[in-house]
């Protein structure tokens, strides 16, 4: 995408080492010279706040792993112990707690911006699977990690999670089984999410380069959907990019740093400060809120009242909002890339992303009175969008006049900005 390599060896060791093993040269051409459309806006710099907050849990998830227990009889005082009297533990739990539920909220931006400038669109089909590939490895991962503090909410989430395999006939209770490492939620559980909790993120750091790479092959998409023409069109990755990148992890961090400090504990639940009891249950179940959307979903089937209430049903309906993901290249027929020249789509997007909130908020809804039926209805819409909505509104919908170049676009909004009407904004007295 970015050509031959402007690398130039500045010593006799990196002359060397660049015809033996050119490292340099790949993190030189991958981050540096590398050319992205100069119109980019701070909705993409999520994908660096997203690489800088994996770096973050891996780092806190490995020190954290040193002190902890992975034990049902002592779990549960091993992560107080290290708030209480490991050097810098209360920060070190408070940041990996708090880190994950900021990783989900960037990564659900970072999706939404994909959805909103059809950034899953040819040529970037892998890049957008792999994308979705991540999503999930961080739902597992997050899921087991939730289980580790053994606290009444993680034992019952646990519990109820896995318990839905069993809806799966003849498969699902082998699955079960092996998942528990026994018939309930006990020590195997625990010593087997541990692993897995801890080998997953590795996984993630895998699949995150081949995503980075996928990227630099077909190269970076733009809020106008239009493909790079010219050197024009693009800067270099560096400092443009990374200026912005770094002032966006910055602000990030500001708002990261307030919920670490000042409220470590607001986007947990109570119950999980008491320690996991067998014979006691939650009087509501909840897991934690990025994964509120989805359970939403589950329970609409599971628990309804009425001819559709299914628990097998239910799972097929979670999984599947997820899998639906993996075919959306395919699903939208429409040929312009960006929302933002599709007038239509653009009110049937928000429609959609406001129906994600509300499915979340009923997630945390006791499943009782009018909740399942508003579940239900938000996910019939769910499904609606990328089954009816993507692949009807692409052939009948009429999009707006896309600009022939990136540069066009920027000089037209700077245009438009100073007052100067469009079309003289891009002609050349208005660029001298």
């Amino acid at each position: 995408m970015s050509g031959p390599s402007s690398y130039v060896p500045t010593s006799g060791v990196m002359r060397w080492l660049d015809a033996r093993l050119p490292l340099p040269r790949l993190l030189y051409d991958s981050f540096v010279a590398f050319p992205v459309p100069r119109n980019l806006s701070y909705a993409y710099t999520f994908g660096g706040i997203l690489a800088l907050f994996l770096g973050i849990q891996i780092l806190t998830g490995v020190v954290l792993a040193m002190h902890y227990a992975a034990n049902s009889g002592i779990a549960f005082q091993s992560v107080e112990s290290i708030v209480r009297d490991v050097n810098w533990g209360w920060l070190l739990r408070y940041m990996h707690a708090n880190g994950a539920s900021f990783f989900f909220i960037a990564v659900y931006v970072h999706i939404f911006r994909g959805l909103y400038y059809g950034s899953y669109k040819a040529p970037r089909e892998i890049m957008w699977i792999l994308g979705v590939v991540i999503f999930l490895l961080m739902m597992a991962t997050a899921f087991m990690g939730y289980v580790l503090p053994w606290g009444q909410m993680s034992f019952w989430g646990a519990t109820v999670i896995t318990g839905f395999f069993t809806a799966f006939p003849g498969i699902g209770g082998p699955i079960q089984t092996l998942l528990l490492g026994g018939f309930a939620v006990d020590n195997a559980t625990l010593n087997r999410f541990f692993a897995l909790h801890y080998l997953l993120p590795f996984m993630i750091a895998g699949v995150v380069i081949l995503h980075i790479w996928a990227l630099h092959v077909v190269g970076q998409t733009n809020p106008t959907g239009v493909e790079i023409k010219s050197s024009k069109d693009t800067v270099p990755f560096t400092p443009h990019a990374t200026i912005k990148d770094g002032f966006a992890m910055v602000v990030f961090l500001a708002f990261f740093s307030y919920f670490v400090f000042y409220m470590p504990n607001y986007m947990g639940h109570p119950d999980n400060y008491i320690p996991a009891n067998p014979l006691q249950t939650p009087a509501h179940i909840v897991p934690e809120w990025y994964f509120l959307p989805f359970y939403a979903m589950l329970r609409a089937i599971t628990f309804n009242i009425g001819p559709i209430d299914s628990k097998l049903g239910g799972v097929l309906v979670m999984f599947g909002s997820i899998i639906i993901l993996f075919f959306l290249p395919w699903l939208d027929t429409s040929r312009v890339r960006s929302t933002s020249y599709r007038p239509i789509y653009k009110i049937f997007f928000w429609v959609f992303a406001a129906n994600a909130v509300v499915l979340g908020w009923l997630g945390s809804r006791p499943a009782e009175g009018i909740y399942p039926t508003l579940s239900l209805i938000g996910t019939i819409y769910y499904f609606a969008h990328f089954l009816i909505v993507l692949p009807v509104l692409g052939l009948i919908e009429t999009p707006r006049k896309l600009p022939n170049s990136i540069t066009e676009a920027v000089l037209a909004k700077h245009g438009a900005a100073r007052g100067v009407p469009a079309g003289a904004a891009a002609s050349p007295e208005t660029k001298g």
